[in-house]
Order: structure tokens, then C-alpha cells, then sequence
């Protein structure tokens, strides 16, 4: 069993989603990223606007896009007590143990169910897709360069293999 938290959010109506399969597919994919302990991750559908507006805001590009990934970049916790950092002192009880707050994944249904026709592939097969690919930017992967590029499709279809059972039959 993952401690690993999965906070869903649907916040569009244009495409029913089945949350819960892509919460299960999005916890796995960061299973086999090396995540574990305690984690949260945020996974949100949204509007073409709002992804329009956070596309502008953190990329600088102009209309919606597919995904969008947050990393948050935690630093490693110090070892010891080090003063007024708030651990526990002599006779204190430990400290609870603090979730790492993986990041956030952002992505568009609509934009998804375009790029799903044009890539000759079922919605939830293009949503899968975006999961992983969203995880994998959480965890320090890119494509900028072809090689890293070709990697990470590489690695995406290895988790899709593993944890996506794909609707064509």
C-alpha cells in the first residue's frame, strides 16, 4: 500500500473523467519514479481558459495546452536538530512525519480529446498519456533535446505497459 495522496480535482464539464482510474495510474507512475513515504500530488482537469491563463502565466505561450506540470522543489531535510528549526529537543515528543508535496499536474480534457484524434488514439489513451508525462516532468524529466526526448517517450511507454490497460481492445 503507497502513502502516497492523490488529491484529485475535476474542475471542468466537457468531458466526463474516471477520476479514480487516473488517481490509481498517477500514483503508480510515481511508485515507479521513485517516489515513497509520505507524498501528495495535486491532479486537476480544467477549462481550456484557465489552462489558456496558466499557460501564459508559467510558460509565456499563448492558448491552452494539454499538460502542465508543478514540481515542487523540496529541499532535503537537515539531519540533527539544528536551532530554532522546530524539531524535537531532549525530553520532546518526534515530530510528525511531513508529506512531500510532489508537485501539481494540470490538464486539459479538451485540449486532450483534439491532440486524441490528431495522435489516432482513444481519449483515455491520450489522458493516460498526459498522466505520465506530467509525472515524469514532477520528477526532474524533460525533452528539450531529441535524445532526452526520446528517452522519455521511451520511459512513458514502459509505466503505460505496466499500469494502463488500453480501452481499444
Amino acid at each position: 500500500m503507497s502513502d502516497i495522496d492523490i488529491y484529485v480535482a475535476d474542475e471542468q464539464t466537457d468531458r466526463p473523467l474516471e477520476l479514480e482510474r487516473w488517481s490509481t495510474l498517477c500514483r503508480a507512475a510515481l511508485v515507479d519514479e521513485g517516489v515513497s513515504g509520505l507524498a501528495e500530488v495535486s491532479l486537476i482537469f480544467t477549462t481550456e481558459t484557465v489552462m489558456a491563463e496558466l499557460n501564459q502565466q508559467f510558460m509565456g505561450k499563448t492558448g491552452p495546452t494539454d499538460v502542465l506540470s508543478f514540481p515542487i522543489d523540496a529541499e532535503p531535510e537537515p539531519t540533527g536538530r539544528v536551532p530554532d528549526a522546530g524539531g524535537a529537543g531532549p525530553g520532546e515528543p518526534p515530530m510528525e512525519e511531513i508529506p512531500q508535496l510532489v508537485g501539481d499536474i494540470v490538464i486539459c480534457p479538451l485540449v486532450a480529446a483534439r491532440n486524441a484524434v490528431e495522435h489516432e488514439c482513444s481519449f483515455e489513451d491520450e489522458v493516460a498519456l498526459l498522466i505520465v508525462h506530467g509525472v515524469l516532468h514532477l520528477r526532474g524529466w524533460d525533452h528539450v533535446e531529441d535524445e532526452e526526448a526520446e528517452r522519455m517517450e521511451a520511459r512513458e511507454r514502459d509505466i503505460l505497459a505496466r499500469h494502463y490497460a488500453s480501452d481499444r481492445g
